[in-house]
């Protein structure tokens, strides 16, 4: 346990207060190795982080590295534009033959700037484009960047507010399960749509999370995913999956739309998509809407050659088979049966999310935050999310041996146990 934390005296003196994570992580980080982050003071601290789901391999995989290191000794392209380099047209054949082909995906893939934000700028503006119309319908508590475009389509108040100026052009919807009881969002969002007096306008494009991450792990059922796109194909507009959080085997399949029945006209992509926390962003794109033309939208990092390098790396050696994607769904497992403890544990707490992407909702802004500093003492890096920060938020790398796995669990059993005043708790 680490009680003398370095320095940081010049991170709150230089550095911007719209810094967060350090926050919760006061202290300085030096190296990283798999599931763990190492601290200037050499305390081991387990990672339920993972750079929010951009490190879903873990730091610094070996592979992954030793293609970077030799990259970087053989003065590969460090830039490239959108040139045509030999490190680009590797990671396109592994994502093609490993990603694509094998789920019966015939999309095109756009590079844009390397931001997850300018990954939904490009679809929305995209989507604007193909269909003529300037509206697009997001959901409650979706949460799809901070630039102004997907800044429009993010829910969250405490975001929008820092805008500074209007926000327009999204509709807002209510997501899955958003009304108590049983009642269907979908027949509400049918509803809008086929009545011309709604006041809806035509949308150019439906936006959804199929597990709303920074929402609070609210996810969507597979049925009520069927009905929004056959709702978008219905009314002429496309379906965008922002995946950049929950794909990348997070949920379980490489896309966490997997064995929903759908095919998006879009998806967003980001964070582990270069599997080694490298900036990179893309769009994978139906072909008929593939009608940008040249430089329409463009950055001058889309062509991150050192991700490039590193994503091939990550596709070919975790989805070149079936056993990386099994071993996942065998370790959420794991986690939901420890997150199901948690909850007995303590009344009304639920357990939200799916696969690798599971927290537990503890009702409470003030009682998250207590737990998730009560770890991080106990040496695990863990965060929050939701409408209120209230849930309590797991985002192990996926390659997090089980032995691992567990301990930062029992860590997180014992900061809520430690930070609740239930008697239950007291008694055990």
């Amino acid at each position: 346990m680490s009680t003398n934390p370095p320095e940081v005296a010049i991170f709150k003196r230089r550095e911007s207060e719209a810094r967060s994570y350090c926050r919760g992580c006061d202290t300085v980080f030096t190296s990283a190795i798999g599931s763990e982050m190492i601290a200037r003071d050499s305390t081991r601290y387990i990672d339920f982080l993972a750079g929010c789901s951009s490190l879903n391999y873990g730091h610094n995989d070996p592979d992954m590295k030793d293609a970077f290191i030799d990259h970087l000794q053989s003065d590969g392209l460090a830039h490239g534009l959108d040139l045509h380099t030999d490190a680009k047209a590797a990671f396109l054949d592994a994502f093609d033959r490993f990603i694509l082909q094998p789920r019966k995906m015939d999309h095109k893939v756009m590079f844009t700037g390397p931001t997850e934000a300018n990954a939904k700028e490009a679809a929305l503006k995209l989507a604007r484009k193909v269909t003529g119309r300037t509206n697009a319908i997001a959901f409650t508590n979706g949460f799809h960047g901070v630039t102004l475009g997907a800044l429009s389509a993010t829910g969250n108040s405490y975001h929008r507010g820092g805008a500074g100026t209007t926000l327009n052009g999204v509709t807002r919807m209510p997501y899955d399960g958003y009304f108590p009881g049983n009642t269907d969002t979908a027949d509400f969002l049918e509803a809008m749509l086929r009545d011309r007096s709604s006041g809806l306008d035509a949308p150019a494009a439906l936006l959804l999370e199929t597990v709303q991450g920074e929402g609070g792990l609210n996810a969507a059922r597979p049925e009520w995913v069927r009905r929004v796109a056959a709702l978008a194909q219905k009314h002429g507009a496309l379906l965008i999956i922002d995946d950049i959080q929950a794909g990348c085997g997070r949920t379980g399949g490489f896309f966490s739309f997997e064995d929903m029945g759908v095919t998006p006209d879009i998806v967003t992509l980001a964070k582990s998509v270069s599997g080694f926390g490298l900036p990179m962003a893309l769009l994978l794109v139906r072909p008929e809407h593939d009608v940008f033309g040249p430089a329409e939208h463009n950055g001058t990092f889309r062509g991150n050659t050192h991700a490039f390098v590193t994503a091939c790396v990550a596709i070919s050696k975790f989805w070149g088979d079936d056993r990386f994607q099994i071993d996942v769904t065998r370790k959420a497992k794991l986690l939901t049966a420890a997150l199901e403890d948690m909850a007995e544990l303590l009344p009304g707490a639920t357990l939200k999310g799916r696969g690798m992407m599971q927290g537990l909702d503890v009702g409470s802004r003030e009682l998250a935050a207590m737990v998730c500093a009560r770890a991080f003492k106990d040496d695990l890096i863990i965060e929050t999310s939701g409408k209120e920060d209230q849930v309590i938020k797991v985002l192990a790398p996926l390659t997090t041996d089980d032995d691992t796995l567990l301990k930062g669990l029992k860590v997180l059993r014992h900061a809520l146990r430690m930070t609740t005043d239930s008697s239950k708790f007291a008694a055990e």
